[in-house]
């Protein structure tokens, strides 16, 4: 079997279960978008030190959270009038109580906010935070289709949390590289005191923080 069909030549795509869309249909534009971080997750894999105890584990949390956004890939691929929907592993709540986990165990180990962080730092956490980014824009995406079709919501409940786990092992990553967070400076003031940047930024809080 050819890899390629050209069936897509004019713009559309096949959804699973049979029908044809534009590539720019919303739908599309969700389950492309899961696509996109599945892809920042194996970037971010690609970038941990196998000898790093941490990094080993973030690896097999990193896998199993390319098989979940997979499965949401699917299912967001999947209308529910298809007469495919029963086929698709689609994610449930204990999915979302998993993931909720990963959270706690990774964010135990970080010192407490003291700042807004700004993406950067090590490699590793730079190439979470990308992911983290592109995983808000498939929530995004999941929201728009959810106002004229139905979505899973245990779906977007649980690409919500992803967002939340991923700034959890960006800010674990740079951590035990011995790399402090990377404040955001109001106003573009270098030099600043953590303290002083403290103060500015009301006592705390993050970009990307827990919705």
């Amino acid at each position: 079997m050819k890899l390629y069909t050209r069936t897509g030549d004019d713009g559309t795509t096949g959804l699973l279960g049979g029908g044809r869309v534009g590539k720019d249909d919303v739908r599309v534009e969700a389950y492309g978008t899961v696509d996109e971080t599945n892809a920042c997750l194996g970037l971010a894999a690609a970038g941990c030190d196998g000898e790093r105890a941490v990094h080993r584990r973030f690896v097999e949390i990193l896998g199993e959270l390319q098989s979940r956004l997979f499965d949401i890939g699917a299912d967001l691929a999947t209308p529910e009038a298809s007469k495919q929907k029963a086929k698709i592993r689609r994610i449930v709540g204990e999915d979302t109580v998993e993931l909720e986990r990963w959270i706690d165990e990774i964010d135990g180990a970080n010192e407490a906010m003291r700042s807004f962080v700004l993406p950067g730092g090590t490699e590793l956490a730079a190439r979470l935070h990308l992911a983290r980014t592109v995983c808000r824009r498939a929530e995004r995406r999941m929201v728009a289709l959810a106002r004229v079709e139905a979505v899973n919501g245990e779906a977007m409940k649980y690409v919500n949390r992803l967002g939340d786990l991923l700034f959890a092992m960006a800010r674990r990553a740079n951590g035990e590289a011995g790399v402090g967070d990377v404040a955001w400076v109001s106003g573009g003031k270098l030099g600043e005191s953590d303290e002083a940047t403290e103060r500015r930024s009301d006592g705390g809080g993050r970009d990307g923080r827990a919705e």
